[in-house]
Parts: C-alpha cells; sequence; structure tokens
C-alpha cells in the first residue's frame, strides 16, 4: 500500500497504516508527528523525513525512513525496529525499553535518556556517525553503540557523556582517553572477548547500511558503564 503524505496530517497518515494488512510505503513525508505510534505487526517504508516521535510506543512494527528524521525517535518503545538512512534529531530513544534503532549518519543530543531494561528486554541503539552531548544521560539498561563513520572534524561524543548512568553500556569505537567522563562511571578497551556482545548488531548495522564489518572492526572500542550497583550511594549516605 502506498500512502501520499503531502496533504495528510498524522491520524489520517496513521488511519491508513491501521487499516492496511499490506507493506506500507510513505511518500513525500514532511515533518508529520507521531507516525506509527504504538504500532505493532506492520512494516513500514517513509520517504522523506517523519517529524518528532516517530514510532513513539512502537509495539513490535518495523520503519525503514529513507531520510532524516526528527526529534525523539523511538520515544518509551518498547519492541520493533526503526532503521533511518540518514541523521536523527535529539533524543532518540528516550525512556527506551526494548527494540532496535539503527541510525546511518548522526545524532543529535540526549540519544539513550533514561533508556532501561527489565528480564530479556534490553533496548538498542546503533549511530553509524557521531553523537551530540548528553549521551547516555540517566541510562538504567540497554546498549548504546556508536561508530563514528561520519567525515567531519567532530569528536564521537560531544560533552557530558553518560551522566547520571546507573545501568547498561555504552560502545564508543575509538580509544576516548581524552573522554571527560562522570565520576560514577568507568572506561575500558573492549577486548575481543567483549566484543562479541555486539557482534551480532554491528553485523545487522552493516547489512542495513552496506557497511563492511571487517573495516569497522578495525578500530578499538571502549565500554562505559557504572562503576558500582549503587552509583548515587556516596552524593546520599554521609561518610
Amino acid at each position: 500500500m502506498r500512502i501520499n503524505a503531502s496533504s495528510l496530517d498524522y491520524k489520517a497518515i496513521n488511519a491508513q497504516i491501521r487499516n492496511s494488512s499490506d507493506s506500507i510505503e510513505i511518500t513525500q513525508c514532511c515533518g508529520q508527528r507521531f507516525i506509527a505510534a504504538g504500532f505493532s505487526d506492520k512494516k513500514i517504508h517513509i520517504q522523506g523525513t517523519p517529524g518528532n516521535a516517530l514510532g513513539a510506543y512502537l509495539n513490535g512494527a518495523e520503519i525503514t525512513v529513507n531520510g532524516n528524521a526528527q526529534d525523539a525517535v523511538g520515544d518509551t518503545m518498547n519492541d520493533g525496529k526503526i532503521i533511518i538512512h540518514g541523521n536523527v534529531g535529539d533524543a532518540a530513544g528516550y525512556a527506551m525499553r526494548g527494540g532496535e534503532i539503527y541510525v546511518k549518519g548522526d545524532a543529535g543530543y540526549r540519544i539513550g535518556i533514561h533508556m532501561k531494561e527489565y528480564e530479556e528486554k534490553k533496548p538498542l541503539i546503533v549511530i553509524g556517525g557521531k553523537c551530540g552531548s548528553f549521551l547516555g544521560e540517566y541510562q538504567a539498561g540497554g546498549i548504546l553503540i556508536v561508530l563514528g563513520l561520519s567525515k567531519n572534524d567532530k569528536k564521537i561524543v560531544s560533552n557530558y557523556p553518560c551522566t547520571g548512568m546507573h545501568g547498561g553500556k555504552v560502545y564508543l569505537r575509538a580509544d576516548v582517553k581524552d573522554l571527560t567522563l562522570p565520576e560514577n562511571v568507568t572506561a575500558s578497551l573492549v577486548t575481543e572477548e567483549g566484543m562479541k556482545e555486539i557482534q551480532e548488531y554491528l553485523k545487522k548495522f552493516c547489512s542495513y547500511f552496506d557497511y563492511d564489518l571487517e573495516s569497522i572492526l578495525r578500530s578499538p572500542f571502549t565500554v562505559i558503564e557504572p562503576d558500582s550497583s549503587n552509583p548515587y550511594q556516596q552524593m546520599y549516605v554521609p561518610n
């Protein structure tokens, strides 16, 4: 099914998606918010630039964007997959609790803020390019991977990464000795054994965006983790 979004708001777009039993292609998308919010069991291809909260509360659907996406992609996402063949705005994966987001290009601020996991649910975000400030802010679970493949002079991640982080892991494709991190986290180079945790996700990224896995693996990876099970204890318990 093909939906021409040029004269439609998000309610009309979502109504057509909901009533279709086929895979859906949305053309001429330009800033409509909340596309596919809360959807499950749908396969959606978008041509253009969807607006804020694409796939918010997603519960199993698969969304592919052949372009950029704006802020809050996958907000409170529970399951499913979002694949973006461009850049993404701020706060992608906000409070995400399941599913996977793959971005070919760069990302804005606060990627993965408040990500969390529970039992078998472990959310994942892979950013192919570089990220703005506050990556993994207040992260409580899940995996964030930043590959830094963009051809620009920016650092792989900007200021204040992992502020308030108390769960999950952040993997950066770099030896980030000069990265300033908060006291409640630790950073270390990933061993060959440690790379097994993210190998599957890197293979998927390469298949979606036509990258060579071997060339990606030639660079070192750093993993950032909370340094205790209760990283805020020193803030509230007197010595």
